[in-house]
């Protein structure tokens, strides 16, 4: 696919129209409040593998409505001292999956928490989290799982799980709760940037191709799911366009974005026409730290810098997290 949103100078002075809702610090500060009335009762078991170089723990939080969640807790072997902490979040439709295929972060001396997403995990790597909320009719997918009312969405549940994720990783000994970092990739990225605008007290966000960002372009602009969903959705409610976008705006990148506060290292993909390039400006350019920096790649889709990306996430992290 050839270049098919704006031009790179455009896309550096984008600013999205999605509206804010009056309501949306309440919105946020009430669901976490809801969400931490349940006991977090972080339980960290210790998982026997060949693997000589980490620490394994199989972990277990209580999310959002006090669901339990699942994660990986990641640590380097031998660790004595707390260590600076990354809490991953993942793509769309994947789980925790093995922990063998989570050793980067360990490997450069990190502490690693995974966290399974609730009710996926069964797209590209499996997952062991339930989602026990039904919803009204929607699109198959997740993205309009409860779309008609902002306290149903499916969203508002993951992204409480993933405040609570943050929480149970810092209770571990080995941990050092003033050196955490949240990282991810597509949908993970667009959960890093939920935490960061809900929890200020990060040390750095990390979002790679963020998904679930700009919604009133993402979802007129790309034919590819899970944007498509949206659409799709509304194909068949006709006349719900309104309530949906209503709910969508509670849930849009860019309003977490204009609460960073933290250094943050976005990247962005030119061909990419899962997360369009513009919607990921969108959130860059909303984002209120000053720190802030985005990586281009210029004829990619939506796996982005892939490995390149990891590469200077390695050489960025532990500057802004040793501080």
């Amino acid at each position: 696919m050839a270049l098919f949103d704006l031009p790179l100078e455009q896309l550096r002075e984008y600013r999205s129209s999605s509206p804010e809702p009056a309501d949306f610090d309440a919105f946020w500060t009430k669901t976490l409040h809801e969400a931490r009335a349940h006991d977090l009762g972080a339980r960290f078991e210790r998982v026997e593998t060949p693997l000589t170089s980490v620490e394994i723990h199989d972990t277990t939080f209580a999310g959002f409505g006090g669901h339990p969640v699942k994660g990986w807790l990641v640590l380097p072997a031998g660790t004595s001292e707390p260590v600076p902490l990354i809490v991953e979040f993942l793509g769309y439709g994947g789980g925790r999956g093995l922990p063998h295929t989570h050793l980067l972060w360990a490997s450069a001396g990190f502490a690693h928490f995974v966290m399974d997403t609730r009710g996926q995990g069964s797209g590209w790597a499996h997952g062991s989290t339930a989602d026990p909320v039904g919803s009204a009719p929607a699109y198959p997918g997740f993205l309009t799982r409860g779309i008609g009312d902002p306290h149903e969405f499916y969203y508002r549940r993951v992204f409480t799980d993933a405040v609570r994720a943050v929480e149970a990783a810092r209770t571990h000994p080995l941990t050092d709760a003033a050196r955490t970092a949240a990282v991810g990739a597509s949908q993970g990225g667009g959960i890093a940037l939920a935490v960061g605008g809900l929890m200020p007290d990060l040390a750095a966000v990390a979002p790679d191709v963020p998904f679930l960002c700009d919604f009133p372009r993402a979802t007129t602009l790309t034919d590819r799911d899970p944007y498509r969903e949206v659409g799709n959705y509304l194909r068949t409610h006709r006349g719900r366009s309104e309530q949906a976008a209503r709910t969508l705006a509670y849930f849009d990148g860019v309003h977490f974005a204009a609460r960073g506060r933290t250094p943050a290292l976005f990247s962005a993909a030119l061909e990419d026409q899962t997360c369009p390039p513009s919607t990921v400006f969108a959130a860059f350019n909303a984002y209120a730290h000053e720190e802030k920096h985005i990586e281009v790649y210029a004829f990619n889709d939506h796996e982005g810098g892939g490995p390149f990306q990891e590469a200077v996430q390695l050489a960025w992290l532990p500057g802004v997290l040793t501080r």
